[in-house]
């Protein structure tokens, strides 16, 4: 295994990023689904869907272009074709490597308080990821900056709905290509204690996040690689293959037992057949090939089962979310991945282009697809918008609220006798002629009424008229003042000064070698 030098906090032990990075004085326990998620297929279908997924790939194939995944492929008994680079998989082979990646596993964040569970009945919430633009009110869609950036980590820092990031929230785009995973990744490290994720655009990035990882938690290499500390998304491009960096990327991240998260962009009637179950086959047919292959590479690695599914507006050619196909898509990858005992990554997503009623119906489709499909890793949480092409901070906040309402939905539902009041219908129902009837000042009640039901951020329910003497204030107005706010009253959390020192020197170290090749 190729390493880099494990540095002084390596030496140090792994407890000494932990002790000083205590964040917040309460951090609220991570959701977890109190209910079984739904099943939109019956058991049959659903062994249809998996057994079409196996002829694909022991008939047709998947290309794999990386030489040495062809070569670790056809060791492990894949057959690959000497003329091309489709690899086929002899029924069976699959079977043979489902049960390996672990069913739930720990992902470590810098804060150990933060440290979050992925699989079983646990929901984590990822924010934006991957947008090549940003927008708000004041300043509109602009190209992705870095001052943007950085906004977006502190933002998402003090919102207590998002437990991690799903990569960079905007692409900071004014710093060259060669370096900006480095600044990247070193701004989420002390902007945020909060668990992270890595590009895998190529083998130097990948090994430069595990490095900066490690420093951040002041940890040593053994620890990382018995730790889950990075994730990265690996997505094939469907139809039916797996890239060059990609494929470094799931040896990389396999090779030190941090997750792979398999995500094809199937889009159905464009990169997948037109009807959702076809398009959900060859989805799962691309999945279980990474799959096998980061077993391959590491019998035991963490591994994410993904769905992407959705459909395109035949009439433009536009991708759309937030779809009753893209839900139906999000419930069948649930049971796929429920299936394989594997955890469940989905996306709220929508294609709507400023903050209006669009923007919230198709988050809230795609949200509750991923929620009763069961899963456990939410990516694009709060703030994703245009179908991805940019970034808002205000739909943040909006998402942060709706995330906090889905969190409060989530909790078990305690049927007991403090519960069920039967003592304060009695006592409201016994009250003299003339005393109100109503539970405003009851004792149960005012025992109660802070915490009795969810509070969200955004939402306004004062009267019509009291509205109107406040100047009508709409959800744009009020999430774009929320976020102003939320900057403004930002608090790093605390960091090691020897940590920060650390990092910064290896990223200066780094930055001098000219960082990375930005071709593949």
């Amino acid at each position: 295994m190729e390493q880099q030098s494990e540095g002084r906090s390596g030496r140090r032990g792994r407890d000494r990023g932990a002790a000083r990075a205590s964040g917040p004085a309460e951090i609220k326990p991570q959701p977890r689904r109190s209910f079984q998620p739904v099943a939109v297929v019956s058991d049959d279908e659903l062994e249809a869907i998996h057994e079409t997924s196996i002829t694909i790939l022991a008939e047709l194939g998947m290309d794999f272009l990386h030489e040495d995944a062809k070569a670790m492929l056809k060791q492990a008994g894949a057959e690959v074709d000497a003329n091309s680079d489709c690899v086929r998989f002899p029924r069976g082979m699959v079977d043979d490597y489902l049960g390996k990646a672990p069913k739930e596993f720990t992902l470590h964040a810098r804060n150990p308080a933060r440290n979050l569970q992925i699989g079983g009945d646990h929901v984590a919430f990822c924010s934006v990821a991957s947008a090549p633009n940003s927008a708000d009110r004041d300043g509109g869609r602009r190209p992705g900056n870095h001052k943007d950036y950085q906004n977006f980590i502190r933002l998402g820092q003090s919102l207590e709905a998002v437990h991690l990031w799903g990569g960079y929230p905007v692409e900071p785009a004014d710093i060259h290509a060669s370096i900006r995973h480095l600044d990247a990744i070193f701004d989420m490290l002390i902007l945020s204690d909060k668990a992270l994720h890595a590009y895998s655009l190529g083998k130097d990035r990948n090994l430069d996040a595990l490095e900066l990882v490690r420093i951040g938690r002041g940890i040593d290499h053994d620890t990382l690689d018995r730790e889950p500390s990075v994730f990265t998304i690996i997505n094939s491009s469907s139809p039916l293959k797996l890239d060059n960096p990609m494929l470094e990327g799931i040896i990389q991240m396999s090779r030190r037992n941090q997750p792979v998260v398999l995500t094809p962009f199937t889009l159905a009637g464009a990169m997948a057949p037109v009807t959702v179950v076809g398009a959900v086959a060859q989805q799962n047919a691309e999945a279980l090939a990474g799959l096998v292959f980061s077993q391959i590479v590491r019998p035991g690695a963490p591994f994410v089962y993904g769905g992407f599914t959705s459909n395109v507006d035949m009439k433009s050619g536009a991708p759309a979310f937030g779809t009753p196909e893209y839900m139906k898509s999000a419930l069948m990858g649930g049971q796929l991945a429920r299936r394989y005992n594997l955890p469940y990554r989905s996306s709220n997503t929508n294609a709507a282009n400023t903050l209006d009623a669009q923007a919230a119906y198709e988050s809230v489709f795609s949200l509750w697809g991923a929620i009763m499909g069961g899963v456990n890793l939410l990516m694009h949480g709060a703030g994703w918008m245009e179908g991805g092409l940019h970034a808002s901070f205000e739909k943040m906040v909006l998402d942060a609220d709706l995330l906090g309402m889905v969190a409060d939905f989530l909790r078990p539902t305690v049927v007991n006798q403090d519960e069920l009041a039967l003592d304060a219908i009695r006592e409201v129902a016994s009250r003299a002629p003339g005393v109100p009837r109503h539970y405003l000042d009851s004792p149960h009640t005012q025992a109660r009424y802070r915490n009795a039901f969810f509070a969200p951020m955004v939402s306004d329910w004062r009267n019509y008229e009291t509205w109107r003497e406040a100047g009508s204030p709409d959800a744009y107005d009020r999430t774009n003042a929320l976020y102003k706010q939320k900057l403004e009253h930002y608090t790093p959390p605390p960091l090691d000064p020897a940590i920060r020192e650390e990092l910064e020197a290896f990223v200066a170290k780094r930055k001098a070698e000219g960082g990375v090749a930005t071709d593949f």
